[in-house]
């Protein structure tokens, strides 16, 4: 095969789901924050491969088939994966492409890493909302403990 061909690695979904320039290190927390493990959907998880549009070299990429997220699930993804797009397949096409964005309160999938929080001493529901005068920060509504989106702990 001459080097100036290019393949696809997997096969183009009919209908789906796909995630793509999540930062290499954000995707398997993707798949958790999405609960893809539990899916019995066909699955794709590409990892670390060659992106000129993260600036870092490589990205993360996960194709669901048959799968259309709502729109509320699929943004809590942009805690970890603020870059990344979703693309929304219909017949082959892309019927709709849009970028994540941060909701402003996120519930029960960051744990608090405040050990004196009644979430960690109760059998309760986290919840955390984005922190508006700094970036990149989100904060526990129980206990006002801040954390960074990079730093946040996933239940």
């Amino acid at each position: 095969m001459s080097n100036s061909k290019k393949e696809l690695a997997v096969a183009a979904l009919r209908n789906g789901t796909v995630i793509d320039h999540i930062p290499s290190d954000a995707l398997f927390k993707c798949v958790k924050i999405l609960g893809l493990t539990e899916m019995g959907h066909q699955l794709t998880i590409g990892n670390n491969l060659h992106s000129e549009r993260l600036g870092l070299g490589t990205k993360g990429i996960i194709k669901v088939a048959d799968v259309f997220f709502p729109e509320a699930m699929l943004n809590r993804i942009a805690l970890v994966a603020p870059t990344a797009v979703v693309n929304t397949i219909r017949d082959y096409e892309v019927a709709e492409k849009r970028p994540v964005a941060l909701p402003e309160t996120i519930r029960g999938i960051v744990k608090c890493d405040n050990a004196k929080c009644i979430t960690n001493n109760e059998p309760m529901e986290t919840r955390f909302d984005v922190v508006p005068d700094k970036p990149g920060h989100i904060r526990c509504y129980y206990c006002n403990h801040v954390v960074a989106n990079s730093q946040a702990i996933l239940s």
